[in-house]
């Protein structure tokens, strides 16, 4: 009878042959992911596959610090690692120990493991970016001599400023001589004495691409003491020397603006700025004639000769307030005068005398208006209108009313 195997055996076996074969124990595997899952333990499962078969994967937990990207579906990688049978299953499995991207994505891990090198280095830092010229007079290119980039830069600044002198570096700008070619152009350029440059090219692939990816052309744009302003590709194509570049302009025709100001604008521009810089001179003039106006009336008014009339006019009115006071004192006086005349007139004994009347007086002069003030024999006299009469007291008769 033949012999007879347990299926743990056969397993084993396998296992075995697959432990012993050295091939299978240092082995690189291409092939598309699929089906991959991150289980929360931290190890990886997913399938490797081609046009022709397919292959279960897994990378533990503790093999992770060799993978450098996340994985996705549809990423062509190469996997190192070994093959082995999972003897419980009797299923044998590629043992990843590291992931790579392969083509493209390979690129695309050199350039993110360039970008962040770089970014650590302090390369990206906004202290060091220059500020662009406004106003330049010579634009330096680095770019290909042929091709729609330096056609567009060189139609757009012609547009904007015929002035402006372009001077183009003819750099390789694809292929294994591209990143020398564009350190060369920067360096001349920058021996020239340009104001601003615009480093780039026209789009296409991440490989077309690739020179701006390169650690010589990040250095010679970050060393640069001109500024720099990377064009590379389309909007959605970013590169290393577009973090370096002290400015990065989505495609070359926009670095074209950004690098050359609009001479018309600029015109229209001064126009404005002249049109209100006459209007602010005149306002302004208008203030100053108007100040000085008030600092005239103010020193005709402050002068010696303006003090000395004015106070002339004031003596003038004062004069001529002092004399109608007076006037009008001397007409309140003379009439007071004519009523205290009119009394003294009822009271004087001259006027009473005038009227028929006469009064006696002493011989010393005083005044009777009683018999008992004399005796007979007594001198006295008699005042009438016209003069005195010397008489002697005869007899004094007392009267009875």
């Amino acid at each position: 009878m033949q012999n007879v195997y347990t299926v743990a055996q056969v397993n084993s076996y396998i296992k075995n042959m697959f432990t012993q074969d050295y091939m299978l124990q240092s082995i690189f595997v291409k092939g598309e992911v699929s089906n991959c899952k991150y289980h929360s333990s931290g190890h990886i499962y997913f399938t490797l596959k081609d046009e022709k078969g397919t292959i279960a994967c897994v990378m533990f937990s503790s093999c992770r610090g060799g993978l450098g990207f996340k994985m996705a579906e549809g990423q062509q990688v190469i996997v190192g690692g070994s093959i082995d049978v999972y003897e419980r299953d009797g299923k044998y499995q590629l043992y990843a120990r590291e992931i790579r991207l392969d083509g493209a994505g390979a690129l695309y891990e050199r350039y993110e493991q360039l970008k962040q090198e770089l970014e650590e280095r302090g390369m990206f830092a906004a202290q060091y970016k220059q500020p662009i010229p406004k106003y330049i007079r010579i634009l330096g290119v680095v770019t290909a001599s042929t091709g729609a980039a330096v056609r567009d830069i060189i139609n757009i600044a012609g547009r904007r400023n015929p002035y402006v002198q372009i001077i183009l570096y003819p750099a390789i700008v694809q292929g294994a001589s591209a990143a020398p070619s564009i350190v060369n152009g920067i360096h001349a350029l920058e021996r020239m004495g340009v104001d601003v440059m615009i480093v780039g090219r026209g789009g296409g692939s991440i490989e077309d691409l690739w020179a701006f990816n390169e650690e010589i052309v990040a250095q010679a744009i970050f060393d640069c003491p001109i500024p720099i302003i990377s064009a590379v590709g389309h909007e959605t194509d970013t590169t290393i020397a577009d973090f370096v570049a002290d400015l990065r302009a989505p495609t070359p025709s926009a670095a074209a603006e950004l690098a050359v100001y609009d001479l018309v604008q600029l015109q229209d521009k001064l126009s404005e700025y002249a049109y209100t810089m006459q209007h602010m001179c005149r306002k302004a003039i208008g203030q100053f004639r108007q100040r000085v106006q008030q600092y005239s009336a103010t020193m005709r008014y402050l002068s010696p000769s303006n003090t000395i009339r004015m106070k002339r006019t004031q003596m003038l009115s004062l004069e001529e307030h002092l004399q109608n006071v007076m006037e009008r004192r001397l007409r309140e006086s003379r009439h007071q005068l004519a009523i205290y005349v009119e009394k003294m007139k009822g009271l004087s004994p001259l006027d009473k005398l005038n009227q028929g009347y006469a009064y006696a007086a002493d011989d010393s002069g005083g005044t009777l208006s009683s018999i008992g003030q004399v005796e007979p024999g007594d001198l006295m006299a008699v005042y009438v209108k016209d003069g005195q009469i010397r008489a002697q007291v005869i007899e004094t008769l007392k009267m009875e009313y």
